[in-house]
């Protein structure tokens, strides 16, 4: 969460490659909080019908706080698509740690 935090708060990450550099930033979203949301999973415990709405809760909690959070930063703007974004990561992350592929298929890991 923290890197996070420190890229939200420099004022340009621009590449410079125009639409390419749009769709690496989508991108790079979905996997940063499809990866927070595995690594909260594996923080709350086994994969129950509690951790994975917790895990849930607090990197979607975690997206619209880094959206705001760019509100304040000269030269970034917080985006509610970036949040829509950053959700379909989270539901990557549920739908990856649900099918087992981690060894925590529900009930224990």
């Amino acid at each position: 969460m923290a890197v996070i935090f420190v890229l939200s708060a420099q004022p340009d990450l621009s590449t410079g490659l125009g639409f390419w550099d749009l769709v690496l930033r989508k991108l790079a979203h979905a996997c940063v909080f499809a990866a927070l949301t595995l690594l909260w999973l594996r923080a709350l415990g086994p994969l129950t019908d509690r951790a994975l709405p917790a895990a849930v809760t607090i990197s979607l909690l975690y997206a619209v706080s880094d959206e705001y959070h760019q509100t304040f930063v000269p030269g970034r703007h917080g985006s509610p698509l970036d949040v829509g974004v950053d959700a379909i990561g989270i539901g990557v992350a549920v739908l990856l740690a649900r099918s087992g592929r981690f060894g925590w298929a529900a009930g224990g890991r």
